[in-house]
């Protein structure tokens, strides 16, 4: 037998090949008993989030605390044996469905073993590592981390079922929507207690980021509540696809092809190598504009409100997160019609504007935008360097960025210049010739989705609330966190009108020929538009007759194209009409469209063509 280093090296190859016989003989077994394991974590990870919700949200006896920390140390253990099953019996899975920042995770949660196994010493040698490993902190925290992680990564290994993408997409929306009516009824999120109609219309509302509330905010939610809220608008606003792609990608990364296929559709990435490049973009920059927005409004407003620096800090960063996705709800009294805002200068308007925009106009175009810096960068280093300049794409924009932004632009101009006329005798009288055209541009910006109102639009003239009702029609850009039926849609109108008009065959825009997928859906988009808006106006009518009828309509556009704008009735509402609102909200963020088309599903044209024939159209 070999001795020295060669020995040590056999008797490891001998251990490792009678390692492999052994497992080979009960992979059968191995392998039912990491499903066993894996559905355990995944229930345990319901469970532990369940249990740190309710011991953050509710006030407990101590015998509810020992309950609450007992599930607690089970999930913790469950967790523990999920991972030591894997690295035990299942190491090379393990090794390949394993990113470096999921060991990470998973080396903490065995961490957590040390306060278990050893009683805490009396004379430490390092105090701070002490006090963390031995904190309830410490241990929330990583037992939280995992069991989103775990249910991000089954959620994502579900859609390898095959199950159809609309419907996932808009259960997840469901789930949450009633997730988070629970999480605002919770007895630290309020301060008188709320109905459980409103904290589910205001969950629905956050989460579809529409703005419309039935309570006033500021005076029912505490910090702890404004906070819950902020979390519904962020996921509501990014999609909890989005969210638990990448969670599932970035800490696990091995998932099925058809998953993956069906996350890159839903957030249009163009390749499958640019998945998790392009979800990790969207959040950075959703995080990178959110901070900077948070910091632009802090200068803006600090020392005119009467607030601390903590409250300020808050103000700034809800507000920005607000208005990104927006969602259009404030933690201040009166929103951004507050007296001390319209006195303190306009700066506030125009960072919230700006904000606005940036999450109105699309995370494609955003995509589409980084596409081209990357390639302007790579031609400004090679000239740097005085090498030849590289291949870079003849359109750097694609025709989805040009029509999307042009169409954007144009609306924008229209409307704040009827704003600025329509208005200026008005809501702006008094107002100087500056802050005039400030507040038309972002009075005229803010209908197209996200709600903020720095005048009261019941005081409006009837043809500017005529003007807002079309602005709430057509709303933002696709795939962005703005409502409508979009602009591209609306574009897409317009230049197949024009082709009508002219004579033409086909539909061109900038040296491209609109495909017919994309002109009939926008047909069809627009086509269902005008019904559901019928439905629901006149349900409300019926269900409030004491209520004006242009605040009725004007509330039901609102909700259907999750614009968040009130006339000021939203409060006198009955329960019927609150739970109607609801379902237009839901209808209006996750789309008519992919909702039929997860009911009915989609299916082939036969394998023969039938003979061509003409209606009548005029």
């Amino acid at each position: 037998m070999p001795h020295g280093l060669p020995g040590i090296r056999h008797r490891l190859m001998v251990a490792a090949n009678a390692y492999r016989r052994f497992t080979a003989r009960f992979v059968p077994a191995i392998r039912l008993g990491s499903v066993i394991v894996g559905v355990a974590a995944f229930i345990g990870a319901i469970a532990c989030l369940t249990a740190l919700t309710i011991y953050f949200g509710f006030n407990h006896s101590e015998s509810d605390l020992r309950r609450i920390l007992g599930a607690l140390r089970v999930c913790q253990i469950i967790f523990i044996i999920n991972i030591l099953y894997g690295l035990a019996l299942s190491f090379r899975q393990t090794l390949r469905e394993t990113r470096a920042i999921k060991w990470i995770v998973d080396l903490a949660v065995l961490l957590t073993l040390l306060p278990l196994a050893y009683p805490r010493p009396d004379h430490p040698w390092i105090e701070i590592l002490d006090q963390i490993l031995y904190s309830n902190k410490f241990l929330f925290t990583i037992l939280g981390a995992y069991s989103v992680v775990d249910l991000s990564f089954g959620i994502i290994k579900l859609l390898g079922r095959r199950t159809n993408p609309s419907l996932i997409l808009s259960a997840s929306f469901l789930l949450l929507i009633l997730v988070g009516s629970l999480l605002l009824m919770m007895p630290k999120c309020t301060y008188g207690g709320i109905a459980y109609t409103d904290a589910l219309f205001v969950s629905t509302s956050a989460v579809c980021i529409t703005g419309l509330t039935s309570v006033d905010v500021t005076a029912t939610f505490t910090p702890a509540g404004i906070l819950v809220l902020a979390l519904l608008i962020q996921t509501g606003g990014l999609g909890v696809m989005t969210f638990t792609s990448f969670f599932a990608l970035f800490f696990s990364g091995n998932t099925s092809i058809y998953s993956q296929l069906m996350v890159r559709d839903m957030v249009y990435s163009k390749t499958m190598s640019a998945l998790l490049p392009t979800l990790l973009y969207i959040l950075a920059f959703t995080i990178m504009i959110e901070l900077a927005g948070a910091v632009a409004i802090f200068l803006s407003v600090h020392d005119t409100l009467g607030m601390s620096v903590e409250e300020e800090m808050v103000f700034a960063g809800f507000h920005s997160l607000s208005a990104f996705c927006n969602a259009g709800f404030s933690n201040v009294d009166g929103g951004l019609s507050n007296p001390l805002l319209l006195g303190s200068g306009q700066w506030v308007y125009i960072i919230v504007t700006m904000l606005v925009t940036a999450g109105g106009i699309g995370f494609p175009i955003l995509m589409n935008f980084r596409q081209a810096a990357v390639c302007n960068l790579r031609k400004i280093w090679a000239w740097a360097r005085r090498r030849p300049s590289p291949r870079i794409p003849l359109h750097i924009y694609d025709l989805n960025t040009k029509i999307a932004l042009v169409t954007y632009a144009c609306l924008t101009l229209v409307s704040t210049g009827m704003f600025l006329v329509f208005e200026y005798g008005n809501s702006l009288e008094g107002m100087s010739t500056g802050h005039k055209i400030i507040q038309s541009w972002f009075n005229s910006s803010v209908p197209r989705s996200s709600g903020f109102a720095s005048v009261n639009p019941a005081g409006f003239t009837n043809i500017t609330i005529l003007m807002f009702l079309f602005l709430m029609w057509i709303g933002g850009a696709s795939q962005s966190t703005a409502g409508g039926i979009k602009v591209n849609t609306f574009a897409a109108m317009i230049l197949n009108l024009k082709a009508i008009i002219l004579g033409r065959e086909r539909v061109t825009a900038y040296d491209r020929t609109i495909s017919t997928p994309s002109l009939r859906r926008a047909h069809a988009v627009i086509g269902l538009s005008i019904p559901s808006l019928t439905f629901y106006t006149i349900m409300l009518v019926w269900l409030e007759p004491q209520l004006p009828p242009k605040a009725l309509v004007y509330e039901a556009v609102s909700a259907l194209f999750t614009v968040g704008s009130s006339l000021g009735i939203t409060p006198s509402l009955s329960l019927y009409s609150k739970i109607l609102l609801c379902t237009a909200m839901f209808l209006g963020r996750v789309g008519i469209i992919s909702l039929l088309v997860g009911m009915v599903g989609t299916h082939n044209d036969p394998p023969f063509r039938l003979p061509a024939d003409n209606i009548i159209i005029n």
